[in-house]
């Protein structure tokens, strides 16, 4: 099977008003964009105090986001914004990209979303509760940010004490179920009419979201043994061979802490 991109596949541009929003929105507003797309820019605006160290340097660093340093030549004046939005014109004009994921809570970019669709281009918003409804409004997809705690886990087996990269050499890995995996089905099936995700996509955007992940890594030979183990999701094939996830009846409206194990 060829590891090349499909030429068909949307190009997404994720980019972040870093003196408006909070570092960790971040993984959410990735792992929000990838259901669109291949993300093939990754950006964040912000002046010197706040890109110049601390927790969004570390955030941007740690997923290969490339700062985008704007001075402020005045007291009051946010020249992040304005390279923000020429560079997105300017992405659209050259087609570097056609879908836009713009992480901020800023009315003032309602404009430059009217402007991008307006062009074509599919526009997403990822933003805090503050986001005013002007800026709700003018994307296509809105996708509002809350701050969580640490991610649980719901294992099947005994608590493993090592990560799977470090477990010893020659015993299996015990088998587990990241929640994650519910919260990607929960997040996709959520814009179809039919409540229902391809397997094949799902494999795609756990792909996008975390180039790293591997079904071996928690304990399953593939991806349908690993859902197989869910009861918080329900797998099935369908006419043609193609095969479905949808969260099952019962986990349709637990919460990411409610763990089932």
């Amino acid at each position: 099977m060829s590891a090349r991109p499909d030429a068909r596949e949307s190009r997404v541009a994720v980019l972040v008003d870093c003196d408006n929003v909070q570092p960790p929105i971040l993984d959410h507003a990735l792992r929000f964009a990838a259901q669109f797309g291949r993300v093939v820019i990754r950006r964040g605006y912000g002046n010197a105090m706040t890109l110049g160290g601390g927790r969004w340097q570390a955030k941007l660093v740690e997923q290969a986001f490339t700062p985008s340093l704007q001075y402020q030549y005045a007291s009051g004046k946010n020249t992040a914004d304005i390279a923000l939005a020429l560079d997105a014109m300017e992405m659209l004009f050259d087609e570097m990209t056609d879908t836009f994921c713009i992480v901020t809570s800023d009315s003032d970019f309602a404009h430059l979303c009217r402007k991008l669709r307006e062009r074509g281009a599919l526009v997403c918003i990822v933003g805090e509760e503050k986001t005013p409804s002007a800026l709700r409004n003018a994307s296509d997809h809105f996708s509002e940010w809350e701050a969580e705690v640490d991610e649980p886990e719901a294992t099947l087996a005994q608590p493993v004490q090592a990560k799977p990269s470090e477990a010893p050499t020659g015993k299996p890995i015990a088998k587990r179920r990241p929640l994650f995996v519910v919260e990607a089905v929960r997040l996709m099936a959520s814009d179809t009419s039919e409540g229902k995700v391809d397997l094949g996509a799902l494999g795609n955007y756990l792909r996008r979201t975390d180039p790293s992940f591997t079904t071996k890594a928690y304990g399953h030979s593939g991806l349908l043994d690993m859902l197989r183990t869910y009861d918080l999701l329900e797998v099935r094939q369908e006419a043609g061979g193609h095969w479905f996830v949808r969260l099952a009846p019962s986990g349709a409206a637990l919460t990411p802490n409610q763990a089932h194990d």
